[in-house]
């Protein structure tokens, strides 16, 4: 379904835990996906993602951080989408390649950007890899999204689900269980209070329309 200005959302929803994990179609001229799923979850939105997409190629595939809700299908999606480059922090791309990934890999590092036809995306710094090390979170600026993979955290079916919230006030709730370093916590809240998302799309919970 659409949940945003062309923008799909995919839902996995495990109940035993209540938890929601989120994939997400860009659905630009050139095709993004944010996030694979896990290996399961990208078995079962190949179909919706090739109906959606039609004879148009997936283009890129953001990867926030190395693990199995972010990056699980990457190779699945290669498979069907032979052409696709995915888009990473540097320490992303070397455990992509030392699990197997033989794929195009592009990687960014916060500061930078990527224009494509109908998209530009901002990178902003994400302690998320093994030993706090810096993933990347993705600030889509023509339609001011957000993308903040594990950081705004809900549990319950949240498929399609919007609540509102003062930007601000996400950024502040943004507490240790998510960053568990004070110091990186403090730099990533700085430079998230420089960006001014219109909507948050979650990797767990409801989205965020920002008021």
């Amino acid at each position: 379904m659409t949940i945003y200005d062309s923008l799909y959302q995919f839902t996995e929803y495990i109940a035993p835990i209540k938890l929601s994990i989120h994939q997400y179609l860009l659905a630009a001229p050139e095709p993004v996906l944010i996030h694979t799923g896990t290996a399961d979850q990208t078995e079962r939105i190949i179909p919706q993602l090739k109906e959606i997409l039609g004879s148009v190629p997936l283009k890129y595939i953001l990867v926030s951080h190395f693990e199995s809700d972010e990056c699980g299908g990457i190779s699945i999606l290669k498979n069907n989408f032979p052409d696709v480059t995915v888009v990473c922090s540097e320490i992303c791309a070397r455990q992509l390649a030392g699990f197997g990934y033989d794929g195009n890999i592009l990687v960014k590092r916060a500061g930078e950007t990527l224009e494509g036809d109908g998209f530009l995306f901002s990178f902003v710094n994400y302690p998320s890899e093994v030993h706090l090390q810096n993933g990347l979170l993705f600030f889509e600026e023509v339609r001011k999204i957000l993308f903040s993979s594990d950081l705004m955290f809900r549990l319950g079916d949240s498929h399609g689900k919007l609540i509102e919230s003062a930007w601000r006030d996400e950024v502040y709730s943004i507490d240790m269980s998510r960053v568990p370093n004070e110091e990186k916590l403090k730099s990533m809240k700085n430079e998230l209070l420089k960006i001014d998302p219109e909507f948050i799309a979650v990797g767990h919970g409801p989205c965020v329309r920002v008021d």
